[in-house]
Protein backbone atom coordinates (compact mmCIF):
# COMPACT_ATOMS: atom_id res chain seq x y z
CA UNK A 1 0.00 0.00 0.00
CA UNK A 2 1.34 3.25 -0.77
CA UNK A 3 2.58 5.62 1.81
CA UNK A 4 0.19 8.57 2.52
CA UNK A 5 0.55 11.95 4.23
CA UNK A 6 -1.51 13.34 6.93
CA UNK A 7 -4.05 16.14 5.43
CA UNK A 8 -2.59 19.55 5.23
CA UNK A 9 0.80 17.67 5.41
CA UNK A 10 3.95 16.55 2.99
CA UNK A 11 5.00 12.69 2.73
CA UNK A 12 8.96 14.59 1.62
CA UNK A 13 11.22 16.77 2.76
CA UNK A 14 14.63 17.50 2.13
CA UNK A 15 17.23 18.17 4.57
CA UNK A 16 21.14 18.70 4.30
CA UNK A 17 20.28 18.03 0.16
CA UNK A 18 18.99 14.37 1.93
CA UNK A 19 15.14 13.68 0.65
CA UNK A 20 13.32 11.45 3.00
CA UNK A 21 9.90 10.70 3.02
CA UNK A 22 7.68 10.93 7.00
CA UNK A 23 5.44 7.83 6.98
CA UNK A 24 2.33 8.19 9.51
CA UNK A 25 1.47 5.46 10.29
CA UNK A 26 -2.34 4.83 11.43
CA UNK A 27 -3.87 2.65 14.57
CA UNK A 28 -6.92 2.63 16.56
CA UNK A 29 -7.07 4.74 19.96
CA UNK A 30 -4.41 3.54 22.45
CA UNK A 31 -5.59 3.22 26.09
CA UNK A 32 -4.15 2.45 29.29
CA UNK A 33 -3.63 -1.02 29.81
CA UNK A 34 -2.65 -1.44 26.10
CA UNK A 35 1.12 -3.15 25.98
CA UNK A 36 3.42 -1.20 23.64
CA UNK A 37 4.63 -4.21 22.45
CA UNK A 38 1.59 -5.29 21.11
CA UNK A 39 1.07 -1.97 19.48
CA UNK A 40 4.46 -1.68 18.12
CA UNK A 41 4.00 -5.16 16.20
CA UNK A 42 0.40 -4.97 15.34
CA UNK A 43 0.83 -1.48 13.88
CA UNK A 44 4.84 -0.81 12.48
CA UNK A 45 7.03 -4.20 13.19
CA UNK A 46 5.70 -5.12 9.24
CA UNK A 47 6.07 -1.75 7.86
CA UNK A 48 9.47 -0.78 8.72
CA UNK A 49 12.78 -1.87 6.19
CA UNK A 50 16.60 -1.37 6.98
CA UNK A 51 18.24 1.81 7.46
CA UNK A 52 14.49 3.59 8.47
CA UNK A 53 14.07 5.34 11.65
CA UNK A 54 10.61 4.76 13.42
CA UNK A 55 9.25 7.44 15.61
CA UNK A 56 6.98 7.02 18.59
CA UNK A 57 5.03 9.91 20.04
CA UNK A 58 5.59 10.61 23.91
CA UNK A 59 1.98 10.41 24.61
CA UNK A 60 0.88 7.34 23.51
CA UNK A 61 4.07 5.80 25.64
CA UNK A 62 2.78 7.85 28.41
CA UNK A 63 -0.98 7.03 28.39
CA UNK A 64 -0.02 2.97 28.27
CA UNK A 65 1.99 3.62 31.07
CA UNK A 66 -0.46 4.75 33.22
CA UNK A 67 0.38 8.72 32.70
CA UNK A 68 -2.64 9.91 31.62
CA UNK A 69 -5.23 11.48 34.55
CA UNK A 70 -8.61 12.94 33.22
CA UNK A 71 -9.41 16.21 34.38
CA UNK A 72 -12.25 15.53 37.16
CA UNK A 73 -9.56 13.01 38.89
CA UNK A 74 -7.30 16.23 39.12
CA UNK A 75 -6.97 18.50 42.47
CA UNK A 76 -4.41 21.66 41.19
CA UNK A 77 -3.36 22.79 44.66
CA UNK A 78 -3.87 26.83 45.09
CA UNK A 79 -0.26 27.31 44.07
CA UNK A 80 -1.13 25.64 40.86
CA UNK A 81 -4.23 27.74 40.38
CA UNK A 82 -2.24 30.71 40.78
CA UNK A 83 0.81 29.87 38.57
CA UNK A 84 -1.32 28.86 35.70
CA UNK A 85 -2.72 32.28 35.64
CA UNK A 86 0.51 33.68 34.02
CA UNK A 87 1.92 31.11 31.30
CA UNK A 88 1.28 32.27 27.98
CA UNK A 89 -1.62 30.36 25.71
CA UNK A 90 -0.48 29.60 22.28
CA UNK A 91 -2.35 28.16 19.00
CA UNK A 92 -0.94 24.60 19.68
CA UNK A 93 -1.73 24.01 22.96
CA UNK A 94 -2.46 25.28 26.27
CA UNK A 95 0.80 23.63 28.34
CA UNK A 96 0.91 24.75 32.06
CA UNK A 97 -1.76 27.49 31.10
CA UNK A 98 -4.46 25.40 32.97
CA UNK A 99 -4.47 24.64 37.13
CA UNK A 100 -4.90 20.53 36.24
CA UNK A 101 -1.41 20.79 33.66
CA UNK A 102 0.38 23.29 36.52
CA UNK A 103 -0.09 21.12 39.19
CA UNK A 104 1.43 17.85 37.62
CA UNK A 105 3.99 19.96 36.78
CA UNK A 106 4.75 20.74 40.47
CA UNK A 107 4.55 16.98 40.93
CA UNK A 108 6.42 16.33 38.27
CA UNK A 109 9.68 18.77 38.61
CA UNK A 110 9.04 20.12 42.11
CA UNK A 111 7.38 22.96 43.52
CA UNK A 112 11.45 25.03 44.08
CA UNK A 113 12.31 24.35 40.33
CA UNK A 114 9.16 25.42 39.08
CA UNK A 115 9.12 28.49 41.54
CA UNK A 116 12.40 29.22 40.11
CA UNK A 117 11.30 29.16 36.10
CA UNK A 118 8.78 31.09 37.18
CA UNK A 119 10.62 34.00 38.51
CA UNK A 120 13.15 34.20 36.26
CA UNK A 121 10.79 34.01 33.21
CA UNK A 122 8.95 36.90 34.78
CA UNK A 123 11.89 39.06 34.55
CA UNK A 124 13.48 38.07 31.35
CA UNK A 125 10.11 38.34 29.73
CA UNK A 126 10.46 42.23 30.73
CA UNK A 127 13.38 42.39 28.26
CA UNK A 128 11.40 40.65 25.76
CA UNK A 129 12.70 37.24 25.74
CA UNK A 130 10.59 34.07 25.91
CA UNK A 131 11.26 30.39 26.22
CA UNK A 132 12.69 30.84 29.95
CA UNK A 133 10.53 29.36 32.14
CA UNK A 134 10.33 25.80 29.87
CA UNK A 135 14.27 25.71 30.01
CA UNK A 136 14.50 25.91 33.80
CA UNK A 137 11.33 23.95 34.11
CA UNK A 138 12.93 20.74 31.82
CA UNK A 139 11.49 18.21 29.70
CA UNK A 140 8.97 17.28 32.38
CA UNK A 141 7.02 20.33 32.27
CA UNK A 142 7.61 20.85 28.83
CA UNK A 143 6.44 17.31 27.68
CA UNK A 144 2.72 17.92 29.82
CA UNK A 145 -0.43 17.71 27.57
CA UNK A 146 -3.48 19.30 28.36
CA UNK A 147 -6.98 18.69 26.91
CA UNK A 148 -8.00 20.43 23.87
CA UNK A 149 -11.10 19.89 21.86
CA UNK A 150 -8.84 18.39 18.93
CA UNK A 151 -8.05 15.49 20.51
CA UNK A 152 -8.88 12.27 20.39
CA UNK A 153 -11.65 11.48 22.69
CA UNK A 154 -10.85 10.41 25.50
CA UNK A 155 -7.99 12.54 25.83
CA UNK A 156 -9.44 15.66 24.51
CA UNK A 157 -10.40 16.16 28.84
CA UNK A 158 -7.57 14.46 30.24
CA UNK A 159 -3.86 15.36 31.19
CA UNK A 160 -1.34 13.09 29.85
CA UNK A 161 2.38 13.40 31.05
CA UNK A 162 5.75 12.68 29.70
CA UNK A 163 7.15 9.09 29.46
CA UNK A 164 9.36 7.10 31.64
CA UNK A 165 12.33 5.52 30.35
CA UNK A 166 12.15 7.38 27.24
CA UNK A 167 15.53 5.75 26.20
CA UNK A 168 14.74 2.58 27.43
CA UNK A 169 11.42 2.27 25.64
CA UNK A 170 13.39 3.09 23.03
CA UNK A 171 15.84 0.58 23.12
CA UNK A 172 13.12 -2.11 24.43
CA UNK A 173 11.38 -1.24 20.70
CA UNK A 174 14.60 -1.18 18.73
CA UNK A 175 14.90 -4.93 19.87
CA UNK A 176 11.30 -5.62 18.50
CA UNK A 177 11.60 -3.80 14.55
CA UNK A 178 15.36 -3.68 14.07
CA UNK A 179 16.03 -0.18 13.28
CA UNK A 180 17.00 2.82 14.96
CA UNK A 181 14.10 4.04 17.26
CA UNK A 182 13.26 7.80 18.91
CA UNK A 183 9.98 8.91 21.64
CA UNK A 184 9.64 12.31 20.49
CA UNK A 185 7.27 15.08 21.41
CA UNK A 186 6.93 17.54 18.22
CA UNK A 187 4.14 19.78 18.03
CA UNK A 188 3.29 22.48 14.98
CA UNK A 189 6.20 25.10 16.61
CA UNK A 190 8.54 22.38 16.84
CA UNK A 191 9.67 19.56 19.14
CA UNK A 192 12.58 17.10 21.19
CA UNK A 193 13.69 14.19 20.56
CA UNK A 194 12.77 12.62 24.52
CA UNK A 195 14.98 8.79 24.03
CA UNK A 196 15.84 7.04 21.11
CA UNK A 197 18.50 5.08 19.79
CA UNK A 198 20.39 7.27 17.68
CA UNK A 199 23.60 9.87 18.33
CA UNK A 200 23.30 13.35 19.19
CA UNK A 201 23.63 14.02 15.15
CA UNK A 202 20.80 11.79 14.72
CA UNK A 203 18.68 13.40 16.65
CA UNK A 204 19.34 16.57 15.79
CA UNK A 205 18.39 15.70 12.29
CA UNK A 206 15.41 14.16 12.78
CA UNK A 207 14.04 17.51 14.73
CA UNK A 208 14.62 19.39 11.59
CA UNK A 209 12.79 16.24 9.44
CA UNK A 210 9.83 16.47 11.98
CA UNK A 211 9.79 20.46 12.56
CA UNK A 212 6.52 20.98 10.14
CA UNK A 213 4.97 18.00 12.36
CA UNK A 214 4.03 15.23 9.67
CA UNK A 215 1.68 12.93 12.02
CA UNK A 216 -0.08 16.32 13.00
CA UNK A 217 -2.14 17.26 16.06
CA UNK A 218 -5.80 16.50 16.28
CA UNK A 219 -7.77 13.02 14.96
CA UNK A 220 -5.20 11.95 12.56
CA UNK A 221 -5.12 8.71 14.65
CA UNK A 222 -1.70 8.65 13.55
CA UNK A 223 0.78 8.20 17.03
CA UNK A 224 4.03 6.82 15.10
CA UNK A 225 5.56 6.91 11.89
CA UNK A 226 8.54 5.90 9.79
CA UNK A 227 11.43 8.05 8.04
CA UNK A 228 12.96 6.53 5.15
CA UNK A 229 15.61 7.99 3.03
CA UNK A 230 14.77 8.38 -0.55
Amino acid sequence: MPAEANEGKSLEVVVDGVSYQRIPLRTRVVMPGDQLEDIITEYAAASVQDGDVLFVTEKIVAIMQGRSYMMDEIEPRPLARFLSKYVTKTAYGIGLGIPETMEFALREVGTVRILFAAAVSAVTKVFGRSGDFYRIAGDKARAIDGPTPNTIPPYNNAVVLGPERPNGVAADVKKLVGCDVAVVDINDIGGNILGSTLDKTGERTLVTILSDNPLGQGHQSTPMGIIRKN
